[in-house]
């Protein structure tokens, strides 16, 4: 077999597939001259399949026969399986020869007595025909006796059609030619390009780091450097039978040769990147493992090639080139979007076309869509495990102190000028952590923390996404790094603010190990604050019990806020903005209501009740209303309202 980076299948011959089918006949000559006689071959006879075999030359054959290294017998063998399929002539000439007219298959033991130079091995699975599915051997008889036939992918191809064979068509997919590619990229790509251009046996190669998309454009692009067609498979589709997984290797061997193509096996996790190496490690042509991590083989050399997003230099020469010439007037805009998001090749010409076609729909401006188009463009897919919230909460709805309003705008700052910082002013080479946002917000429930986290989601235009801990956090091992990697990773290239209530639950304190499970608890703790560190955007935890938190993990903080509750003016401020300026009110008295002892979350729930009590009864919302209200509210609290809280109220 020639293992060979691109398939000959194009290789000119002189001979058409007739010529070739007539030669074959010949051998019929010596076992029934007589058979041979009473049929014409297929260029005289009338089957639909005539034209066909016409037309085709031996390119085809010869090519596969290069390609496998079939023998001269296994070469006329197939010649003879896919002359059964496309001449009668020939099933009669089987049947005749086997001396039963059911019998127009060949066999191994007619094909044995028939052919010239026949040897035994090509009988064997381990023989190319076998090995690499070219024919296949009927069952239910013994083997010498067994029908057999030429796959249908095979016959295709020999009549110069190629297509991807049915059984891959459920996992492998064809990857788009990448547009452009950024320098970085480039260089990578022709580094596995010259890798493959070396003597065999030719390296399986790592592509690590980056995100999928940017590993598919680098592989699609070395492909078309060598003239080889890129094909890509989830590692997690593999099957999980070995019989199965074996069967779906072999197919693909013969794809690949026939086609001329390569591989490129994608694993996210610890479970299919143990599948991914299982498959390479029985692969032995060209092949390409794209992941987070590189993997280990031990049965093949692997080269690693690490893959990385556009740099920030590059992005902007990206926007520039996909904008066109208007980018000239779009250089703060563009500064502005590199600065936030961090999107790869594709995702920056699908962002700069959506931009300037909805700028020019409602004759807006581009700098304003093109901000709005990297929002949606790079919005994480974190439905499962994360929740998208509206932010529609602004500073006007915060009741903070002084302290507090400024630290919080100080957090907003340090988000949007974070580029200026670390790559103009040079902070970024004084170390390579801590160069995105982490805050933590402590307090007890219901004084803001999650309404000051809309807030700077809004101040800064992103989208805000609560993470589901009872979703994360898995008693299967490794599961909850799995999950915190996808959230980090896939908020990273939109540059979304992360929310992690009750943040206590996936960082409280380390243990001492006593058990397995001791163990394995710590290791997520460290995990998610090595993720943190790294995480480059803005990432907000609240807790209402700080001392709950690793103290390696606060040390790891850019800003502790804390929210205490209200004191008796700020529950005034607070009741004064809490009804919406439609709601109809009489006689609404703020002192007496600032006198209720409750946090803010409680000061909403309270008028919201009321709102509904009134609008049950037809009236504008009144002070009896809110005195029901309160004493819901206090109930659900387990707590009663006292003479001082509600005395004089009506």
């Amino acid at each position: 077999m020639n293992a060979s980076l691109a398939s000959p299948l194009g290789a000119p011959a002189q001979l058409t597939l007739t010529e070739e089918l007539r030669r074959i006949r010949g051998y019929f000559q010596t076992l029934n001259p007589e058979a041979v006689e009473a049929t014409n071959p297929v260029a005289e006879g009338s089957n639909a399949a005539s034209a066909a075999t016409e037309r085709a030359t031996a390119a085809g054959l010869d090519a596969i026969v290069t390609t496998f290294g079939l023998t001269p017998f296994e070469r006329d063998l197939l010649l003879l399986c896919a002359g059964v399929e496309l001449d009668d002539g020939l099933s009669a000439l089987c049947a005749a020869a086997q001396g039963d007219a059911r019998r127009g298959a060949p066999t191994f033991a007619l094909a044995l007595a028939l052919l010239p130079e026949a040897h035994w091995s090509a009988t064997t699975p381990a023989g190319a025909l076998r090995a690499f599915q070219l024919l296949e051997v009927m069952e239910g008889a013994r083997l010498l006796q067994a029908p057999l036939r030429i796959s249908e992918r095979v016959l295709h191809e020999l009549l110069g059609v190629g297509y991807l064979d049915e059984p891959l068509l459920g996992c492998v997919r064809a990857l788009p030619a990448p547009e452009a590619l950024a320098p970085s990229q480039a260089a990578a790509a022709r580094r596995v390009a010259a890798l493959w251009q070396e003597r065999p046996p030719l390296p399986a190669v790592l592509l690590c780091g980056g995100d999928p998309g940017t590993r598919a454009a680098i592989a699609s692009a070395a492909g078309a450097q060598l003239g080889l067609r890129i094909l890509g498979l989830a590692a997690s589709d593999l099957p999980t039978a070995p019989s199965e997984r074996a069967k779906l290797l072999r197919l693909w061997q013969r794809e690949a040769l026939l086609s001329g193509s390569a591989l490129l096996l994608e694993y996210d996790d610890w479970e299919s990147a143990r599948a991914a190496t299982s498959f390479a490690e029985h692969m032995p042509l060209p092949l390409l493992l794209g992941g987070p991590e590189p993997i280990a083989l031990e049965q093949r050399v692997a080269v690693r090639v690490d893959v990385h997003k556009p740099t920030r230099d590059e992005q902007r020469a990206l926007f520039k080139a996909a904008l066109g010439p208007q980018s000239e007037s779009l250089e703060e805009p563009i500064e502005r979007v590199v600065a936030q998001f961090d999107l790869g090749t594709n995702a920056i010409s699908a962002v700069a076309l959506a931009a300037t076609r909805a700028a020019s729909a409602a004759n807006g401006d581009c700098g304003a869509r093109l901000w709005e188009a990297c929002r949606s463009q790079a919005r994480p897919r974190l439905q499962d495990l994360a929740l998208r919230l509206d932010a529609v909460a602004s500073w006007d709805d915060l009741v903070l102190s002084e302290g507090q309003s400024r630290a919080l705008r100080d957090i907003a700052g340090q988000v949007r000028q974070r580029v200026r910082v670390y790559e103009h002013w040079g902070f970024a080479s004084k170390g390579s952590l801590g160069h995105g946002v982490s805050v933590l917000f402590a307090g007890p429930s219901g004084t803001g923390k999650t309404m000051a986290a809309e807030v700077l989601a809004g101040e800064l235009g992103l989208d805000l996404y609560r993470v589901d801990l009872s979703r994360v956090v898995s008693k299967y091992i490794g599961e909850t790094e799995k999950n915190l990697r996808r959230i980090f990773d896939a908020a990273e290239q939109g540059g979304a603010v992360l929310l992690f209530d009750e943040a206590d639950a996936l960082f409280g304190k380390r243990s001492e190990v006593r058990d397995s499970h001791d163990r394995h608890a710590n290791i997520e703790v460290s995990y998610l604050l090595q993720r943190v560190e790294l995480y480059r955007g803005l990432a907000i935890l609240t807790t209402n019990m700080k001392e709950a938190l690793d103290q390696a993990f606060l040390r790891r903080l850019r800003f502790l806020v804390q929210f205490p509750a209200p004191d008796q003016a700020q529950r005034t401020q607070i009741w004064r903005h809490v009804f919406p300026a439609r709601t109809p009110l009489e006689g609404i008295d703020l002192g007496k209501l600032s006198r209720l002892n409750v946090t803010g979350g409680s000061i909403r729930n309270i008028a919201l009740s009321a709102a509904f009590l009134a609008a049950e009864q037809d009236e504008p919302v009144r002070m009896t209303h809110l005195l029901r209200a309160a004493r819901v509210e206090y109930a659900k609290l387990e707590r009663s309202l006292t003479e001082h809280e509600v005395g004089g109220w009506t």
